[in-house]
Formats: structure tokens, C-alpha cells, sequence
């Protein structure tokens, strides 16, 4: 049985969030406290590529706190990689301390199919 989901995703697993930005090629988010143009963000800190300021992630709230003046400091293509990563990431990891098997298949749009084996040989 297939079924497809649509999901908000919350950066909360710092465990996933590593893994993300290792698969995307960016350094391990730092906890520290950053200054973005005009206000302050304490969290896990990730620096995009071209991006004036970092994304800091907030595990205990899900959300994320980043300035980059309308895409003017940077490509919001970049956060949305972030996330869609560590979305199809955590999903696996998830389905995996179940023992379930995953496999991953880019999609032409950009986006990511993940298909989760429950139980059993596909």
C-alpha cells in the first residue's frame, strides 16, 4: 500500500541535523549565540554557501532564525535544501530504529521520494 505525506518540518534532532549538513557538504552546526543584522538567535548554528548570516536552529522549539534580507544574503534555495535534507534524514533515521529498510530516489522537481520498507523483502 502506498500513501503519500505532505509534512512541516521542525529541525529538533540534533543528531539528524548533523547528517544533513555532512550530506550537504557544510560544517557541523555550532551551538552558539549570532548575531544576524538586527537581532540575536541562540541555537545550532549552520552556515549556508553564499549566506551573510548563519541559520540557527532552535532544537527545543523546531524553528529557525536566520536574516537574509528577501534572498538579497541569500538563496532561500539553500535553506530549503537544509530542510527538505534533514526532513528525508530524520525519516530515515526514524524508520530505521523500527527496522524498517529506506531508499531514497531524487526526483527531476527537486524533490526527494523515500520509500519505507515495512517489514519483509521488496
Amino acid at each position: 500500500m502506498s500513501h503519500t505525506v505532505q509534512i512541516k518540518t521542525e529541525i529538533r534532532d540534533l543528531i539528524a541535523l548533523r547528517q544533513a549538513c555532512q550530506r550537504l557538504s557544510l560544517g557541523d552546526p555550532v551551538f552558539e549565540t549570532v548575531q544576524l543584522f538586527s537581532t540575536k538567535a541562540q541555537g545550532h548554528a549552520v552556515r549556508l554557501p553564499d549566506w551573510r548570516y548563519p541559520v540557527v536552529c532552535d532544537l527545543a522549539s523546531g524553528e529557525l532564525h536566520y536574516d537574509n534580507y528577501e534572498g538579497r544574503w541569500g538563496n532561500p534555495k539553500e535553506l530549503d535544501r537544509l530542510v527538505q535534507t534533514y526532513g528525508v534524514t530524520k525519516a530515515a533515521l526514524e524508520a530505521r530504529k523500527q527496522g524498517y529498510t529506506t531508499t531514497e530516489q531524487p526526483l527531476p522537481d527537486g524533490s526527494v521520494k523515500l520509500v519505507i520498507q515495512v517489514g519483509g523483502e521488496s
